[in-house]
């Protein structure tokens, strides 16, 4: 994939102080011994002109701190981080000029104004060209299907307008750069097809469009290049086919059981352990699920009911599927993977 490089990190980290600091130490000036965590620590990205990028991760991974970090609402505490070729942590104020934020989602306008009343006075606090305003609240209402809308309180919205109506305050600025936190989260099915359908028409006018996000479909449909993060560090990144690729199986089973005692459930595991990868399992009581990946030319049927008779399992459901990024966000984030 080729195009100019629009987001820079490198061995980028962000630590945090843990606990408060007493009154009493604050008045005396005392030296701060609070041990620090890391959120992110040596995070190397580059994100092109004309890309949607995805972060996904397991929740306090790093996704929300590194979109901070590139927006500039968090300073790194080292590492470099570029936009447009601004060094952002020297120069904040002229990286924002290429960048649009969309963080809180509906939580981000104004409800008790109109959207076209949002839009106005998100485009005096940028301090826009007073001529050029109106016809660019025109254009983004229109890019976010919201013009026959504009003049409808907020508060009469639903979440999935009011999502875009923040998607439209972020465009105002006509940034090369959009960092869209959880962009979808809370809509529902259509309202967010819809804005994944925005996001990709964004991309294919030029914009580099970075998204984090907990939806692997969405990720799959949606992201030219994926980055799994996890424990403050970048695990894999690729392509959504390329990242399948790191599973070694070509199809994967999702198996509901119920077994006869919870004592033998290692056994179980042990058993189906020989034809097939244990992914992924939870147990509720006798109920069980179990994620297999599978090589291929495993004959999976036979095998698993000889192993479920063996220790006394009965077998509920089986569903064969390809290989989807969700596997691959349980493959990589597993407890004693390695990044």
């Amino acid at each position: 994939m080729s195009g100019r490089v629009a987001v820079a990190l490198t061995d980028v980290a962000k630590h945090f102080r843990q606990g408060r600091r007493t009154v009493a130490q604050r008045i005396r000036r005392a030296p701060d011994t609070r041990r620090e965590v890391p959120a992110i620590d040596g995070v190397d990205l580059a994100v092109r002109d004309r890309e949607v990028f995805g972060l996904v991760g397991p929740n306090g991974a790093g996704k929300s701190t590194t979109v901070r970090v590139i927006a500039t609402l968090l300073e790194p505490t080292r590492g470099t981080v570029e936009v447009c070729g601004v060094d952002a942590v020297a120069h904040p104020r002229e990286a924002r000029r290429h960048l649009g934020v969309v963080i809180g989602g509906e939580r981000s306008v104004y409800w008790k104004l109109t959207g076209r009343e949002n839009l106005e006075y998100f485009a005096a606090l940028y301090h826009l060209p007073p001529r050029e305003t109106p016809g660019r609240i025109e254009r983004v209402l229109r890019d976010v299907e919201l013009l026959d809308r504009a003049d409808d309180y907020a508060e009469r919205y639903s979440t999935g307008m009011r999502q875009r109506l923040s998607l439209a305050r972020a465009l105002l600025q006509e940034p090369a750069v959009l960092l869209l936190d959880e962009p979808t989260s809370g809509l529902d099915p259509r309202s967010a097809e819809r804005l994944r359908e925005q996001v990709r028409r964004l991309r294919d006018a030029g914009h580099c469009v970075l998204i984090t996000t907990h939806d692997m479909a969405e990720a799959d449909q949606v992201c030219d290049r994926v980055a799994v993060i996890d424990r403050g560090r970048v695990a894999r990144l690729g392509t959504p086919a390329e990242l399948k690729r790191l599973v070694k199986a070509n199809q994967v089973a999702r198996v509901r059981l119920v077994l006869r005692d919870r004592a033998g459930d290692s056994d179980l595991l042990e058993s189906v352990g020989r034809f097939a990868t244990v992914a992924d399992k939870s147990v509720d009581g006798l109920h069980a699920e179990m994620t297999l990946h599978l090589a291929p030319g495993v004959d999976l049927l036979p095998r698993l009911v000889e192993a479920a008779n063996r220790h006394g399992a009965t077998i509920h459901g089986v569903d064969v599927e390809p290989v989807t990024l969700h596997d691959v966000f349980l493959a990589v984030t597993a407890p004693g993977t390695a990044g």
